[in-house]
């Protein structure tokens, strides 16, 4: 029994030590005692990560944003993890990762990522394999990837013909401007995931002829779209009517007072994008 326990011993210890054995040949040399450098960077082959960790995470690149140095070992870890390689975890002063990031035009790039401790077991250096996936770390690389959105506003003056609202009713400069609108979103296709068209009235008419107006505006400039080569399932239009006014006029003589509510006679094309940091608004006049 005791021969039995002696042997199961041994045989953890051979096993342990040559787990060291084998973690010493993936760890770098010479890191310095505040950590911020090492005599030489030894990277591990991606294959040779743990079984758990095979192929690699995808960590949130908001939480990879908040990586700095001076994070002891376990906020580390409640960031991206633990080390994904066999240098070990609580004595160790370098850990190892391979995390796999998806650009907007859902490609998969692949990096490495390493940690330097200082003797107090601080993080204290980054170092990317290749060095292009530094970006990741950065501000930059999360204002990128967030989602983002371009608002165009378009006059229904320009755009139609008085109180008319099909395809055909759409004037040469209204053309021209949803042409350039089209090509637009053909350019950035990649990157669009919704285009949102709303038709708008002024307050003068009937709430009934409003709405059915500003409908039918939405829906026209939408096939229009359509049929210059926009992806008709990236597209949903609606008619608001007289809501959400941009200007409010009260002149009393009804063309003084039509020509002040132009602004509110319009159509609104909101696109949504992913890759692009940051709103924008633009008026097509």
């Amino acid at each position: 029994m005791h021969s039995s326990i002696k042997q199961l011993l041994m045989t953890l210890a051979v096993l342990g030590a040559l787990g060291s054995l084998s973690a010493c040949g993936n760890l770098s040399r010479g890191v310095a005692p505040d950590g911020h450098a090492a005599d030489t960077l030894v990277w591990p082959a991606p294959g040779d990560t743990t079984p758990m960790h095979k192929g690699g995470s995808f960590p949130n690149v908001s939480d990879m944003r908040r990586v700095k140095a001076g994070l002891n070992k376990q906020q580390l870890a409640a960031l991206v993890g633990f080390p994904h390689f066999s240098e070990g975890v609580v004595g160790v002063r370098e850990w190892n990762y391979l995390f796999n990031f998806r650009d907007a035009n859902n490609k998969v790039s692949t990096c490495q990522f390493k940690v330097l401790f200082d003797q107090d077991k601080l993080a204290q250096s980054f170092y990317w394999k290749p060095e292009s996936c530094a970006k990741y770390q950065q501000a930059d690389a999360l204002a990128e990837s967030a989602p983002s959105s371009e608002q165009f506003i378009l006059s229904s003056d320009a755009l139609f013909t008085f109180d008319r609202a099909t395809v055909a009713d759409i004037t040469d400069d209204g053309k021209a401007q949803l042409d350039q609108l089209a090509r637009n979103l053909l350019t950035h296709k990649t990157r669009v995931e919704n285009i949102h068209i709303m038709g708008y009235t002024d307050r003068l008419g009937s709430d009934t002829h409003n709405d059915s107006l500003s409908g039918r505006r939405a829906y026209a400039v939408m096939n229009y779209l359509v049929e210059q080569g926009v992806p008709s399932e990236l597209i949903q239009a609606e008619g608001l009517g007289k809501s959400d006014a941009v200007k409010d006029c009260t002149d009393s003589e009804r063309d003084s007072l039509i020509a002040c509510l132009a602004p509110n006679r319009r159509v609104v094309v909101l696109v949504s994008l992913t890759g692009i940091g940051g709103d924008s608004q633009r008026g097509v006049n």
